[in-house]
């Protein structure tokens, strides 16, 4: 372990970022301030005063070199944004529920502090971030049903009773995103759903389905699901069935859906405001909303070791 220490120490003053309450309190299941702390790592964890953001900026104020993140999505946007408006690298340990930033590098999700090797023999890496107005994202944001479930009172307790609140209206045709989205093929105008990725997601086949086999493509995954008069159960099998319907790139999904890519999208309308989810985070944001890339912002120390990713399957026509 001393020598562990002295390998990381030499390489940069690196402060990493927990939130003890992501994934159920992971970061104690899995001892993962002890593990870091073995290594000579300075943890610093969040509390009701000091959030992930307030904390990485200190953190590169005190002179951190390397910043690290253990948490949800959420808490990983967070750290994030700062570790690439600084210049910094940032190290990610998935220790929230579905790491879904985390799986898409193809970290191990079972054994979180596995990523901490990033430290010791780390193969850096430029991604993209998302960027809505002043916030970035790693992951998406979404308008509609899902938003409207993290509005929901004790929606992080019991998340299935918070879909059911919600759901009954869209399922009805009775609510919708207020709101008009330019596609390349023609205006949608409230739709039931709208789902900005930072790189596309995969969905032509099932055992990937919802992945990102790239995260440095420089273009948003956009999908548009129109307004009809009954939402479907699972949205990312819908889509898929749209797809077999439609090749990508020859138009819209199909009938129901728009799927593309592009670096940036906008969302218009006469309403004052969007609720949406942000990286599984609840937001409410002015309109228009702006929705952009920005190519490699993002520089990530990952481990050699890790599970990694299959070469994306081809799409079946």
């Amino acid at each position: 372990m001393a020598a562990v220490t002295a390998r990381v120490r030499a390489r940069a003053r690196v402060v990493i970022v927990m939130n003890p309450r992501s994934g159920g309190g992971k970061t104690a299941r899995y001892g993962l301030v002890q593990r870091a702390e073995g290594m000579g790592v300075q943890v610093w964890t969040t509390s009701t005063g000091e959030d992930a953001t307030s904390l990485a900026r200190n953190a590169v104020v005190e002179g951190a070199e390397v910043l690290g993140v253990a948490g949800g999505d959420g808490t990983v946007s967070a750290v994030a944004a700062v570790a690439a408006d600084t210049g910094r690298s940032l190290v990610v340990i998935p220790a929230g529920t579905r790491n879904h930033f985390a799986r898409d590098l193809g970290l191990d999700l079972r054994d979180p502090g596995r990523a901490l090797d990033a430290l010791v023999d780390g193969e850096p890496a430029q991604v993209d971030l998302g960027v809505l107005g002043s916030r970035v994202f790693i992951n998406n944001v979404s308008f509609g049903v899902y938003a409207d479930a993290l509005l929901e009172p004790g929606y992080r307790e019991d998340k299935p009773r918070a879909f059911a609140a919600v759901a009954p209206d869209y399922a009805k045709g009775k609510q919708w995103v207020e709101a008009r989205v330019d596609t390349p093929w023609g205006t949608i105008e409230f739709p039931q759903v709208v789902l900005v990725s930072n790189n596309p997601y995969h969905l032509a086949t099932p055992r990937w389905l919802g992945r990102r086999f790239s995260l440095s493509t420089g273009q948003l995954g956009v999908i548009v699901l129109k307004r009809r008069t009954q939402t479907p159960p699972d949205l990312l099998r819908h889509l898929r069935g749209e797809l077999r319907r439609h090749k990508r790139g020859a138009g819209p999904a199909g009938d129901g859906a728009a799927i593309w890519s592009a670096p940036g999208i906008t969302l218009h309308g006469e309403a004052r405001h969007l609720d949406a989810g942000v990286d599984g985070e609840a937001a409410r944001l002015p309109l228009p909303v702006v929705c952009s890339i920005r190519p490699g912002a993002l520089r990530v120390l990952l481990p050699k070791d890790r599970p990694g990713m299959p070469p994306e399957p081809a799409m079946r026509p």
